[in-house]
């Protein structure tokens, strides 16, 4: 039905009831991007996250359920084919993305007892001026390889913990990382 949020989804021939906050949703995509978990360990975090009675979803479903839950944190939206340029993290961005979403709700969010994924999204949708969208068009610039005007060259330099999205290490990449760097500072 139009203007009402989902907060079950169909699996099978049952419906199942869903955890909607954003806080839920964003809780999975952290899982998601988490390099140290296997495929099937994410799938298994989203699932678990999101379904509020999973043990009662038969294993048979799981992959049914999972492309629902994966359709439900696209906002309703067919999964699209192929790989995006990653432009944000929202873990990373964590400091500039609430400011600009508690902009548009015109209240803090993060303090709001509970924000429905899709309303978050709604706010998230509508972000205009500001250090994040300026951020995303930098790097959204910088993807597409076109040069930067001079004043965003100067932002860029100045603010390159904010710009530069870094890499997602596993565990195990870190402490190959740390120990070369302990070689080369040695």
């Amino acid at each position: 039905m139009i203007g009402e949020l989902p907060t079950q989804l169909w699996v099978g021939e049952k419906e199942y009831e869903i955890r909607t906050d954003f806080r839920d949703i964003l809780t999975i995509i952290t899982a998601f991007n988490d390099p140290d978990l296997e495929d099937y360990e994410k799938m298994f975090a989203c699932l678990y996250i999101l379904y509020e009675d999973f043990e009662n979803i038969p294993k048979e479903e799981y992959e049914e359920a999972y492309n629902e839950a994966i359709r439900f944190i696209d906002c309703g939206e067919e999964p699209k084919e192929g790989k995006t340029p990653r432009l944000m993290d929202w873990e990373q961005d964590e400091r500039i993305l609430f400011p600009a979403i508690n902009t548009v709700a015109g209240y803090e969010t993060r303090s709001s007892q509970y924000v429905h994924w899709w309303t978050f999204m709604g706010y998230f949708m509508e972000i205009r001026e500001g250090v994040f969208s300026q951020v995303l068009s930098l790097r959204q610039k910088k993807t597409k390889g076109k040069k930067l005007e001079k004043w965003e060259q100067e932002f860029w330099r100045s603010n390159k913990d904010l710009c530069i999205l870094k890499p997602k290490l596993s565990k195990e990449e870190q402490e190959e990382k740390d120990k070369l760097n302990a070689l080369l500072n040695g």
